[in-house]
């Protein structure tokens, strides 16, 4: 049964479901991830639980699938990463308030919902990726990346994209609209070349020469180092430097669960997001996704720990959130991507 819903076709997408074809002891999880990544979790949950996971993989319109399925969506979870996609998901009317004591005790309130309609699993920092041949400070904050010191010398992916939008919406939640404004104007005036490509595009540029310092995600140095050799020389011609706000530290995002508005497996469903935030979960996490464990005490992945210790940024999550759609504002008003 479970490999029917391994597929990731985005054409999928607007078929309908039918609950009843999901037997009792079983949980249904829409996801974002790809499945090779997620998988080793999903079968270790069956082995301690003996409940089956039904996995449908997608790169977008999970939230408006389970809304076009209604009552009869099959979905019970829905496993995303980036706050922009937690807060579309919530928006779209999809879930429900997680009730869990396990949640709450684990998860510190900054990084879920204050409503209860989503929690963070796991983090990933927006860092620097830095020349090892050209760059030589240790330590650099996001308003430094607007210093005219680093004019031609910055790459960087769109502005619109959810990773950038996220760390703009964090500095407006800082420093106000007005302050975010002259900041992002400074750092397009400081890009090497037109925002494109992805984060490890930004980390081959970098290699290139084409720009000094680029900004990217610490698990996509982490998996060019460890998992893709063809990619390992990029990681190889730069550093990690985890920058931080002025006064602040280091802008975390999150991946999130969330619990479906009509899950027909609830209980199966809390049952796994509390799984996902046991020890041994958030351990197969960390090491086969290279991000921070969100559960206290979990040891983090030799490559990751590498980059130094993080001092997380104490913004709740969902401030940002908040300022997503100013962020978007600002990109354009700027022409960012221009």
């Amino acid at each position: 049964m479970s490999r029917r819903f391994r597929t990731a076709a985005l054409a999928l997408a607007a078929v309908v479901l039918p609950a009843q074809a999901f037997a009792a002891e079983q949980v249904n999880v829409y996801t974002y991830r790809e499945t090779k990544l997620v998988q080793p979790l999903f079968d270790a949950f069956t082995k301690d639980t003996g409940i089956a996971v039904n996995v449908i993989s997608a790169s977008s319109g999970l939230e408006q699938r389970m809304k076009a399925e209604g009552a009869n969506s099959p979905a019970d979870v829905l496993l995303t990463v980036d706050i922009g996609r937690i807060d579309e998901a919530v928006a779209a009317g999809v879930t429900q308030p997680i009730q869990s004591a396990v949640v709450d005790e684990i998860v510190p309130p900054r990084y879920r919902d204050p409503d209860g309609h989503w929690a963070g699993i796991s983090m990933r920092a927006r860092v620097i990726y830095a020349s090892k041949d050209r760059v030589k400070q240790d330590a650099i904050t996001y308003e430094e990346l607007a210093d005219p010191k680093w004019k031609g010398k910055i790459c960087i992916r769109s502005g619109q994209h959810i990773y950038n939008n996220a760390l703009f919406a964090a500095y407006i939640a800082k420093h106000g609209e007005e302050k975010a404004e002259a900041w992002l104007r400074g750092l397009k005036a400081n890009l090497a070349q037109k925002p494109s490509g992805g984060d490890r595009e930004t980390a081959r540029d970098v290699a290139a020469g084409k720009c000094d310092i680029g900004i990217g995600n610490t698990y996509y140095w982490a998996l060019m180092m460890n998992g893709d050799p063809d990619k390992k020389p990029w990681a190889e011609a730069t550093r990690v430097i985890l920058p931080t706000f002025e006064g602040g530290g280091t802008h975390v995002n999150l991946s999130g669960v969330l619990l479906a508005k009509n899950a027909p497996n609830k209980a199966n469903g809390v049952k796994l997001i509390e799984w996902l935030l046991g020890e041994k979960a958030q351990q197969i996490y960390a090491n086969a996704n290279y991000e921070y464990p969100i559960r206290p005490g979990v040891p983090l992945n030799p490559t990751i720990a590498g980059y130094g210790k993080l001092t997380a940024d104490s913004l709740p999550i969902a401030k940002i959130a908040a300022q997503r759609k100013a962020a978007s504002t600002l990109v354009d008003k700027v022409g960012f991507d221009n």
